[in-house]
């Protein structure tokens, strides 16, 4: 039976989204899920954000209850046994600045955490709202964009709709596939008006994507984000 594994608020989040051939994600795709495709093109995404008042099976921990995360995801789908159609993510790497956190998520999920040095700024003017993440050894990698103040729902059957409405998380653990639900309301988003990536996209994820650095995105979001809750979830059967 499913119980709440973490609670937090996820806040400000931008994502980058890029067209990849289905080849290039292919060795990453766990057992039992299938590639998610929005217009018949594979994406990743680029995706920073911060967490905030994270609590771990209820509990609050100190110095770790509000951290940036920048991952880079793509999009899948799994059938369950009843025949429901679950869309979900897959992290290639996640990115946050306390080593504590790596540690419980590699552990529990199996993901692929990795700690460095991370900041955030929001800034917002009678005209605009910045944000920005920032991470490197010299916080040398930024993801900014420049976006309206007033958010706005997301249409149906857009891209931004694709994006931001994957509920699930499949983590490929050797032959095995881990599954955790993620639930949260439906989020607006800021129409995004300017951005900046400067990235190391080798340095960082491996030459495989090293062509990311020189590519502008396809499109580029900035979510405002909201309460979610993750819950475990069970262990996907091959080929299911």
């Amino acid at each position: 039976m499913a119980s709440t594994f973490l609670t937090a608020e996820w806040r400000k989040l931008i994502m980058a989204n890029y067209a990849v051939p289905e080849e290039l994600l292919l060795p990453y795709l766990p057992s039992g899920t299938e590639l998610d495709r929005y217009q018949g093109r594979c994406y990743v995404s680029l995706v920073g954000f911060l967490f905030q008042n994270t609590r771990l099976k209820s509990l609050r921990v100190p110095f770790h209850r509000t951290f940036e995360e920048v991952n880079l995801r793509f999009y899948v789908q799994h059938t369950k046994p009843n025949g429901e159609r679950c869309r979900g993510v897959v992290f290639i790497s996640e990115f946050v600045p306390r080593l504590a956190l790596a540690l419980v998520a590699n552990t529990i999920y199996g993901e692929k955490y990795v700690t460095l040095l991370m900041s955030h700024s929001w800034e917002e003017t009678a005209a605009d709202r910045i944000v920005a993440y920032r991470w490197g050894h010299y916080y040398e990698n930024l993801l900014l964009v420049r976006a309206a103040l007033n958010p706005q729902p997301i249409a149906a059957g857009s891209a931004e709709e694709f994006f931001t409405e994957h509920y699930w998380g499949y983590t490929k653990r050797g032959k095995r596939t881990s599954e955790y639900e993620v639930l949260h309301p439906r989020w607006e988003i800021y129409p995004v008006l300017q951005q900046f990536i400067k990235v190391n996209f080798n340095n960082l994820y491996g030459r495989k994507f090293a062509q990311l650095a020189d590519r502008a995105p396809e499109s580029i979001l900035l979510a405002e984000g909201s309460e979610v809750e993750v819950r475990t979830g069970e262990q996907v059967a091959p080929g299911r």
